[in-house]
């Protein structure tokens, strides 16, 4: 995950920057290559990581969040 004191990204969404685009998902490692909803371009696939006291990670490629669905993220992973 980048660091958002070196880069000025952080994997969560700006009001009024990041598009409205967010996809519920039900586990905590999740790919991305840009292809989902419409009009996607596409980029290489990252495996994002929602932490642990968050509910929501953004893709710093598209801009995609997603987020976790209620009750879920418990994927045996830590």
């Amino acid at each position: 995950m980048r660091d958002g004191n070196q880069t000025g990204y952080a994997p969560k969404p700006v009001p009024g920057v990041t598009p409205d685009q967010r996809i519920e998902v039900e586990t905590r490692s999740v790919p991305c290559d840009g292809e989902v909803g419409v009009g996607g371009l596409g980029h290489p696939r990252v495996w994002l990581r929602i932490a642990a006291g968050y509910d929501q990670v953004t893709c710093p490629y598209c801009s995609i969040t997603y987020v976790l669905k209620p009750g879920a993220g418990d994927d045996g992973h830590h």
